[in-house]
């Protein structure tokens, strides 16, 4: 009993989403759509109040070392909480605006916290591809929200089929490294690589990392992407680009550097040619894009590139490094979100890349806000997302992965084509025929676009607090079984 009651406090994030969730789709149910504000709100001081629970409770491990609650784990879900508040706040100002009100998106997202928290926390085969699956169905619904849209309708059948096709590769790796270890745990895997190492592992160990490079649309596993985001929702495509991400790099620090520690050499390989794929497709691929949300897409892509290139590095720097892009990355993105989710031209949102055009006559504190985003993305000193890319090259320089690092460089030159494009559109060029642009967004989607791109300053990097955490997190991370 007391193991349990253990076991229950370790968890209690998890199982208070997962009770906290299935609550909420009672309230829908019974009252209606006319209780979506209600839900929304309900959801998002849910996800504050389990963020509370992760960042004050205690640390261990629970049910035979599934699941691990340590400072990695801890920074992960604190992130991946408050990212998928945000959204619901996003989602809820979409929903006013496009007057479709439905409970079941702050519901949905709920549900697919619990799975990324359990993601982040996974320490065997099993946890690990229960967290995967229970965010992955949470997230085929919501690419299909806007069920009306012939798009989104694409969207979601795509990522659903693609999605069980990754599945299958991680579940053939897993079994791979169940036969050959005998066991599902982490800390056991490693034991047994260390000191008996064979070829059926690395084996598995290669389609484990091909399905968890689906999940954070890594190349060439990227396919469903550019698709998905340009047919789904726009505050859903704002959740797809920062909390799953999050919660699968989290698991790929976790399972690289905790199961397969002792064989760096064969999977940093691995890491270091998804990384270099990564940076080609995504910033070649962005420069023929009109579609904002399918360009963000194939930034998504470059930038995992990036992170990889932490994880490849195989040192407590390198998984500082990593969480430092995706939390420097997840406020850009939300940036980025916010500021397409408070304009319309004509009457329709916007989406191309040419309505931006003339937005610093109509809108110039937008068009400020959205030329730092534009900066910070591409890693323009001193901007945030400068120290980001500063991080992961150094750290892959110093594992001796320089040559990597370089042509991370390159691909950041080659993508500052399409990112300065957007601020010449605004600064330089009329707007098209004429078209004003309208601003009839609630003032939440403004406030965040602004304060993502006031975080952006340097000033406000340095003054952080929660670096030392995040230090504390990467320490963790390295060797975590």
């Amino acid at each position: 009993m007391p193991d349990l009651i253990s076991a229950l406090q370790l968890s209690a994030p998890e199982a208070a989403l997962a009770v906290g969730g299935l609550v909420l789709l009672m309230i829908g149910a019974f009252a209606g759509e006319k209780s979506a504000r209600v839900v929304s709100t309900l959801s998002v001081l849910l996800l504050i109040g389990a963020t509370a629970l992760a960042v004050t409770g205690p640390l261990g491990r629970a049910f035979n070392g599934a699941y691990v609650a340590d400072p990695l784990a801890v920074y992960g879900k604190a992130l991946i909480f408050l990212s998928s508040a945000v959204a619901i706040v996003l989602g809820d100002g979409w929903m006013k605006r496009t007057r479709i009100a439905r409970f079941e998106y702050p519901v949905l997202i709920v549900l697919a916290s619990a799975g990324m928290g359990m993601m982040a926390s996974s320490g065997d085969l099993i946890s690990l591809y229960v967290g995967i699956e229970l965010h992955s169905l949470a997230l085929y619904v919501l690419a299909a929200f806007h069920r009306d849209d012939l798009k989104a309708s694409e969207a979601g059948l795509k990522y659903f089929v693609l999605g069980a096709l990754s599945s299958g590769l991680l579940l053939y790796g897993a079994s791979l490294i169940y036969g050959f270890a005998g066991s599902m745990r982490f800390d056991e895997i490693a034991a047994y690589a260390s000191t008996n190492p064979s070829t059926g592992l690395v084996f598995g160990l290669v389609f484990l990392i091909c399905g968890l490079a689906f999940k954070v649309s890594a190349a060439p596993f990227h396919m469903w992407t550019p698709d998905v985001y340009e047919g789904a929702p726009t505050p859903v495509v704002a959740l797809f680009s920062t909390a799953p991400k999050v919660a699968a790099m989290v698991l790929i620090a976790r399972t690289l550097e905790g199961a397969f520690a002792g064989s760096h050499d064969q999977w940093a390989q691995v890491l270091i040619l998804i990384s270099l794929i990564s940076f080609a497709v995504g910033a070649f691929g962005g420069l023929v894009q009109k579609d904002l949300q399918r360009l963000l897409a194939y930034s998504s892509i470059a930038n995992i590139g990036y992170a990889l290139l932490g994880i490849a590095a195989g040192s407590t720097i390198g998984i500082q490094s990593m969480l430092l892009f995706m939390t420097l990355y997840v406020i850009d993105q939300f940036g980025f979100f916010g500021i397409l989710l408070s304009l319309s031209r004509n009457g329709r949102p916007v989406r191309s890349i040419a309505d931006f055009a003339g937005l610093r006559k109509e809108r110039p504190v937008t068009a400020i806000a959205l030329t730092v985003l534009c900066l910070s993305v591409l890693g323009m000193p001193p901007l945030s997302g400068f120290w980001g890319k500063w991080a992961v090259f150094g750290a892959a320089a110093e594992a001796g992965y320089w040559m990597a690092g370089a042509a991370g460089l390159v691909a950041s030159v080659v993508a500052g084509f399409y990112y300065l494009r957007i601020i010449k559109l605004m600064w330089f060029d009329p707007a098209p025929d004429g078209q004003p642009v309208t601003d009839k967004s609630p003032v939440e989607a403004k406030a965040i676009a602004w304060a993502c791109a006031a975080f952006s300053f340097p000033l406000v990097i340095i003054g952080l607090t929660w670096l030392q955490p995040l230090t504390v997190a990467a320490a963790a991370g390295f060797g975590a079984g």
